[in-house]
């Protein structure tokens, strides 16, 4: 399947950010708030649902099919694309502006920075906070000329029947893998407990991400870049029926990472000279200085 559309299909959100703010509005709930900023605050839109965003799942919904995941994960092998550090990758993806985020004015490098300090502030591992300044850098795809459908978005997989616990799952009749028997099983063409390495979620940033650091973080950073858009699993256990020991123990850190990602907004910037010699040393404590992408 072809990944042009006409030009009105690839732009369904005026930022690729409205699909964060509406998981935001899905899962308001939360222990932990990293600032003062009261969660209720957050997603200031006069209209509780954009239709930008369902326009974003209605797409997304049709578009992720089998085929087009397949024909993704052998498109962008890392190492296709360029050989880039980290923080250049993290400065080239400051390229890709957002001026309509109701929550922040900050650069893309500043919510990465954000995302990452407030793990700090709280003392996990380093790689649990390199993991944070990473998680969003698989954005790059849509410089890359992707549609915002196949970079952002919850994640879920393709190949069995899908769980109505995904947003908006009435769009998926629009999808011809409905017609798939199949595909229409609760397993479809998968193992029951077959562990989720096995399995193909909808393709995106969280993927191509993981597929670029599989080779320098631990496990369970990985874990954390594969699968923080997969609500339907970490936040509503959908798919425990696909899923192994192994990945139950993971998500514990899947879970934890989340409301790092949700809710570490907040008006104060960090400054980023300041800490780019810190996340440098992290980041050379892990990556080499250039990295396939």
């Amino acid at each position: 399947m072809s990944s042009v559309l006409p030009r009105e299909e690839n732009q369904p959100l005026s930022a690729i950010h409205e699909w964060e703010e509406d998981v935001l509005r899905r899962y308001p709930e939360t222990d932990y708030t990293p600032h003062e900023k009261k969660k209720e605050a957050f997603r200031n839109y006069e209209t509780p649902e954009r239709s930008t965003v369902r326009e974003f799942y209605r797409l997304n919904h049709m578009y992720q099919t089998v085929e087009f995941v397949l024909q993704k994960k052998q498109e962008f092998v890392p190492g296709k694309l360029r050989q880039m550090g980290i923080w250049e990758a993290m400065e080239y993806l400051n390229t890709l502006v957002d001026d309509s985020d109701p929550d922040t004015s900050l650069t893309q490098i500043q919510h990465l920075l954000q995302t990452s300090e407030a793990i700090r502030k709280d003392g996990h591992p380093r790689w649990f906070v390199l993991t944070g300044l990473v998680h969003d850098l698989g954005k790059i795809l849509c410089l890359r000329g992707e549609p915002q459908w196949a970079v952002v978005g919850d994640t879920f997989p393709v190949g069995c029947a899908y769980s109505d616990k995904i947003v908006y799952p009435e769009f998926f009749a629009l999808n011809p893998d409905t017609d798939e028997p199949e595909y229409q099983t609760l397993h479809g063409i998968y193992e029951p407990h077959c562990g989720l390495d096995n399995v193909h979620l909808s393709w995106g940033h969280d993927e191509y991400m993981y597929r670029v650091a599989k080779d320098y973080l631990p496990e369970e950073g990985l874990y954390m870049l594969r699968y923080h858009s997969f609500y339907a699993a970490h936040r509503e256990r959908a798919y425990d029926h696909l899923m192994n020991e192994h990945d139950q123990e993971m998500f514990r850190w899947v879970r934890a990472f989340n409301p790092y990602d949700l809710y570490s907004k907040s008006d104060e910037p960090p400054n980023v000279e300041q800490l780019q010699p810190y996340y440098e040393d992290l980041i050379a404590e892990f990556f080499p200085d250039k990295i396939a992408w």
